[in-house]
């Protein structure tokens, strides 16, 4: 058996009251970031055993023990929607972005989502395992404790397999939990562009079994957009995704009101992604059920376009998530730290609502709650040991560094 003992923990963040273990934190919840100060905490195995004040520290049988020295700890960020396995880089489209061209426009010249599409058909996937491990490790290293990662580079039965195998290499070879979602219908690959049944059939009846048969996928993912696949499709697609066990995540409402948000709702979907374009009927539909709404703020920075009405969410009782939509076209970076500083800046949300969004709320967005995303007696023991900061609100607040100093995952440094 394994054991760890932190010492002399500055601010010990994100920690659940005794007897309040929630699922996920709603609206005026959200702002309370519990903390202990002045802290220790024991690991045995892979588990948090225990934790709490230095003045009542227990003594334990720890072989490891780790001076904190002041520094905060707070549970690793729990990544719930990214894209890591791509390809290649699309900076000229960043370029042309930035002379004018819309992100529209760019996926209608073949640009976009069908470039990366291109790019990953012709790399082996050995080679797309080794680009993703690294794209992998830098994210670790900024603090990211569980993350999802998305197909749907792939638009052909062979190249989605081999990004959702690529997935199931990353998730055996770390430490970190993984879930992998099925985003086939991420785009009309150019042979269906006037054929949508025909890709829609490729899905359900050639992709999904097989897809389901391997295991390869937890979730079924659908870019519910004008110009992508409309609120019928959708419906399709989500059903036949059901029938294999697979539950709906879907890309809704970036960059019209396109009914995607409701189609999610109505379908039992985990989480609905992206919001920028949310209103009263959105915000209603989202109250009277059990979906999450996760924004994505990185991508709204990088695109240039309106940012989520994190406030109006939040105050209509929501459980807010965050999360990085780490890709190669909108959002170049799973830089969690920084996703804090432009959530607290342009979405006004107080340090404690950006953290438990990434935190606790990114947990259930993955249905892992249970098990990540605060300081509990039994949760796995992945976490974020700072370098020296002053407090928890340093993190967005130094925007563009790394806060982190060490990671424990498992319960072990790495």
């Amino acid at each position: 058996m394994h054991h760890l003992l932190i010492t002399n923990i500055g601010q010990l963040c994100g920690v659940e009251k005794e007897g309040q273990l929630k699922p996920n934190f709603k609206g005026p919840e959200m702002a309370q970031l519990n903390c202990i100060e002045k802290a220790w905490l024991y690991i045995e195995d892979d588990k948090i055993h225990s934790f709490g004040r230095m003045s009542d520290m227990d003594f334990f049988p720890a072989e490891n023990v780790y001076n904190a020295d002041g520094r905060t700890v707070l549970p690793a960020w729990v990544d719930s929607h990214t894209h890591l396995v791509f390809a290649a880089s699309r900076e000229n489209e960043f370029v042309d972005r930035i002379k004018g061209l819309s992100y529209e426009e760019i996926a209608q010249r073949g640009g976009g989502i069908l470039n990366s599409a291109r790019r990953l058909n012709d790399m082996s996937e050995e080679e797309l395992y080794d680009v993703s491990l690294q794209k992998l490790h830098q994210v670790i290293a900024q603090g990211t404790g569980a993350i999802e990662i998305k197909s749907g580079y792939g638009l052909s039965l062979y190249s989605e397999l081999k990004m959702l195998r690529v997935i199931r290499r990353l998730k055996e070879n770390n430490p970190i939990p993984i879930k992998a979602s099925f985003l086939a219908a991420h785009a009309y690959p150019p042979e269906y562009q006037q054929d949508h049944e025909g890709y829609l059939k490729l899905i359900i009846q050639e992709m999904l079994p097989q897809v389901a048969d391997e295991g390869l996928a937890d979730y079924m993912d659908v870019f519910c957009e004008k110009g992508f696949f409309n609120i019928e499709e959708t419906e399709r697609l989500l059903e036949a995704g059901w029938k294999y066990g697979l539950k709906p995540k879907i890309h809704a409402n970036q960059l019209h009101h396109s009914g995607g948000v409701q189609v999610g709702i109505k379908h039992k979907a985990v989480s609905v992604d992206h919001l920028e374009c949310v209103g009263d009927a959105e915000i209603a539909a989202l109250q009277n059920s059990n979906t999450i709404p996760t924004l994505l703020p990185a991508a709204a920075f990088f695109l240039g376009i309106q940012y989520q009405p994190a406030r109006q969410l939040i105050d209509a009782g929501l459980p807010v998530c965050l999360a990085t939509d780490y890709n190669p076209g909108s959002c170049p970076s799973g830089n969690v730290p920084l996703l804090l500083t432009i959530a607290c800046t342009q979405l006004k949300m107080t340090p404690e609502e950006a953290i438990n969004a990434v935190t606790i709320n990114g947990a259930a967005a993955l249905e892992m709650s249970d098990q990540l995303g605060s300081i509990a007696v039994g949760k796995k023991a992945n976490l974020i040991v700072t370098k020296p900061i002053p407090s928890y609100a340093y993190i967005p607040y130094d925007f563009g560094n790394n806060p982190v100093e060490r990671m424990v995952v498992n319960g072990v440094f790495l």
